[in-house]
């Protein structure tokens, strides 16, 4: 049994009416049937926070899946190598790329980048992604709570799991993060 189905194995059975009742109300029966096949498919159990459904007012529910099943996945991976990930930020006229997400208030944070290593590659994937793509908004305007608390955070997360799709995209194709 190899772990895709071993995970399977160990999720609750779900069905529309547990996804509709449970895990996302006021999804449409074909957004949560869209929602139980991705779990299926890619062995994703939304009781363990591996995926969501997410749906604000009349607007098309959105799946996304943890970001920490991204690194956990990987990490199972034999060709998995590791990852730096950290931000970019600009000091005057200088940028620099940092690992981590330390950013001074002094700075302005301008995106993230991540490099995932494969063993079986003689190169790494490297990605940055910028700010003023990916830093979520509300409808008037200002930044969501998780992206106007700890923006350096999420804008790592971001390049993490797209450094980690392109790495693997077996693993990890049509995955992606609520921090995108």
């Amino acid at each position: 049994m190899d772990n895709k189905e071993l995970a399977i194995k160990k999720s609750p059975e779900l069905s529309l009416e547990i996804i509709k009742k449970y895990i996302c109300p006021t999804a449409t029966e074909q957004e949560a049937y869209m929602f139980l096949q991705l779990c299926k498919a890619q062995g994703l159990n939304p009781f363990l926070r591996e995926a969501y459904l997410i749906k604000y007012g009349d607007k098309k529910a959105t799946m996304v899946t943890g970001k920490e099943t991204f690194t956990k996945r990987a990490d199972r991976l034999p060709q998995y190598d590791g990852f730096k990930a950290g931000i970019i930020v600009q000091t005057g006229e200088a940028i620099q790329y940092r690992e981590g997400s330390f950013v001074l208030p002094s700075e302005t944070l301008l995106g993230g980048w991540a490099e995932v290593y494969r063993k079986d590659r003689g190169q790494s994937f490297r990605n940055e992604v910028s700010m003023s793509e990916y830093a979520r908004k509300k409808s008037d305007g200002s930044y969501m709570a998780q992206w106007a608390e700890m923006p350096a955070t999420m804008i790592r997360k971001v390049a993490i799991v797209q450094g980690l799709r392109e790495a693997f995209p077996d693993e990890f194709g049509g995955m992606y993060a609520p921090e995108e």
